[in-house]
């Protein structure tokens, strides 16, 4: 993949429509080797399940709104202007329960098979599916906690 030198307009995205990711909607802004890096905006009462990115580190800054970030058993809240870094390895979970839309930036490098996944994620709503597919592209998904 080839950075493209230029300004990307606030409402455009990069060589693609916006893509529908676990009821969220993700604009890729940069697409390279080195970085990846995606406008979402983030429902109230929506999620991305915790998952561990194997082959990448990830950060948000979060534009507006608020989203709780799950480390483990750790909760950490991030509001408007912070920026919270996951790094590769660790499992993590990205959750809006504000009540309101979130808009956050988020990156991950280098950009491995990212950019691939949110194209054949689009629009998929069966949770297997998902998992298989992520898995196919270095990211992992956790199993549910056992409610049982």
């Amino acid at each position: 993949m080839k950075l493209e030198q230029g300004i990307t307009a606030a409402h455009g995205s990069y060589q693609s429509p916006a893509w529908n990711v676990v009821g969220h909607t993700y604009t890729p802004k940069v697409v390279s080797d080195n970085a990846f890096i995606w406008h979402a905006v983030i429902p109230a009462d929506t999620f991305v399940p915790p998952h561990i990115h194997t082959t990448q580190d990830e950060w948000i800054t979060v534009i507006d709104g608020e989203l709780q970030v799950e480390f483990g058993a750790d909760v950490h809240t991030a509001k408007a202007g912070d920026t919270v870094r996951m790094p590769m390895g660790e499992p993590h979970g990205i959750f809006n329960r504000s009540g309101a839309t979130a808009n956050v930036v988020f990156g991950v490098a280098p950009c491995g098979k990212l950019f691939d996944l949110f194209k054949a994620l689009d629009g998929v709503t069966d949770p297997e599916e998902l998992v298989r597919l992520s898995a196919l592209h270095d990211v992992n998904f956790l199993p549910p906690p056992d409610t049982a």
